[in-house]
């Protein structure tokens, strides 16, 4: 049995969970039986029974307005992947970017189509801020790639739930399986250089974010917490790749008001790579997580299995990885029915969130406390080992009998 996985993200080309999400599951997978990985870029790898190969894109001649590039170049590496042959038994696709290209291999080379929800496009309507009439594309083909596939995995049961509310999927098709954490890689570690390279004082407690800048984080409701904060820690906002320039100067703008009123705000506008993760993880007193829309949230996870205290939104899957009062805190978040993406009050949310830091940031033991039991639950339920034998066991039973 052989599985073709699709993708827009695989290393080193990584900027969000969909794609830590495959690397670590073609890897493990590839472990016990031969796996292909197509995505977009340059990527050319061949481990063991692993094979990568990216797909490039040459969008110079393209005419149409610049937020419709890249719909129409991931139309273009769908049918890429495409007219390259197929010879795999299933093809599994991640994000909505690939959806047309699991379409066109189950229609055409007649092969059992398996689609991961890591996000679901009906509930993320600031995407039309950066795809434009794009996002009505992607909410269609969102749509015909779910109804149509043999099997659906959801990585929460809040995703699984909202695909059952949201679309036509038969339930027999419609799977959990979570997210995954690798533990080897991700545990506590001593080193500070990281640290000290971007200015943070490893002798001064902080408080961490790490996220892309983008309305699904909620990355701009922390920043406004800022100033209900108290006095005599860091803040540390490793934050890069905006979505669109409006919101890239939405946070410009906060980020320089908050500084302006409080010392000891560091921000980190690239996406690090995973080794300064790790140390800013490991040493970081809290967590937050600001999320105002999360099927999963594997950075709670990371920073779990770092034994790092969490502060997070209640939100999505994110209340099925941290445990109130056991591993972090959960700041619960109204949100208004004509706008999903924004709080009902975001001036109480932003408030809500730095209580909850707040109380941790004056209570090292409870900090502890919640750090060990995080990295017990992330041991004891995530790590990709059993993931990749549900997703491989899930792959046999639709080659034989189609669910």
């Amino acid at each position: 049995m052989k599985v073709l996985l699709l993708t827009n993200e695989y290393p080193p080309n990584v900027y969000g969970g969909a794609g830590v999400h495959v690397d670590y599951l073609s890897r493990e997978l590839a472990r016990t039986m031969p796996v292909e990985v197509r995505s977009f870029g340059e990527q050319v790898a061949v481990v063991g029974n692993l094979r990568v190969s990216g797909f490039p894109l040459d969008d110079s001649e393209f005419t149409c307005p610049k937020a419709l590039r890249s719909v129409f170049g991931a139309v273009q590496r769908c049918t890429d992947f495409n007219s390259t042959n197929i010879d795999a038994d299933v093809v599994h696709c991640h994000t909505w970017y690939t959806h047309f290209g699991g379409i066109l291999a189950k229609l055409n080379y007649g092969i059992p189509l398996v689609i991961t929800v890591h996000s679901l496009e009906p509930l993320r309507p600031w995407k039309r801020e950066q795809l434009g009439g794009g996002y009505d594309f992607s909410v269609w083909v969102e749509k015909t790639a779910l109804e149509m596939a043999d099997a659906v995995i959801a990585v929460s049961g809040e995703t699984k739930a909202d695909i059952e509310r949201l679309f036509d999927v038969r339930p027999e098709r419609l799977h959990v399986i979570y997210n995954g954490i690798d533990l080897d890689e991700y545990r506590k570690v001593e080193s500070t250089s990281a640290l000290q390279r971007y200015g943070i004082d490893p002798d001064q407690p902080f408080v961490l974010f790490v996220g892309r800048i983008t309305r699904q984080k909620g990355i701009v409701h922390l920043v406004h917490a800022i100033e209900h904060m108290a006095p005599g820690f860091q803040i540390v906002l490793c934050a890069g790749a905006p979505d669109t320039e409006e919101i890239a100067a939405e946070m410009e703008g906060a980020v320089a008001a908050a500084s302006a009123a409080r010392p000891g705000i560091i921000w980190i506008r690239e996406m690090v790579d995973k080794p300064t993760v790790y140390e800013l993880y490991s040493h970081a007193a809290v967590f937050c997580c600001s999320s105002i829309y999360e099927p999963f949230g594997i950075i709670n996870l990371e920073a779990m299995a770092c034994e790092t205290a969490v502060v997070a939104s209640a939100v999505g899957g994110i209340k099925e990885v941290v445990v109130h009062g056991e591993t972090g805190f959960l700041v619960p978040l109204d949100q208004m029915n004509e706008s999903p993406f924004e709080p009902r009050n975001p001036e109480e949310f932003a408030r809500d969130l730095a209580a909850r830091i707040n109380q941790l940031m004056s209570d090292r033991q409870l900090r502890e406390e919640f750090g060990r039991a995080g990295r017990k639950r992330a041991e004891e339920l995530f790590s990709w080992k059993a993931i990749a034998a549900a997703t491989q066991a899930l792959y046999g039973r639709i080659i034989v009998d189609g669910r």
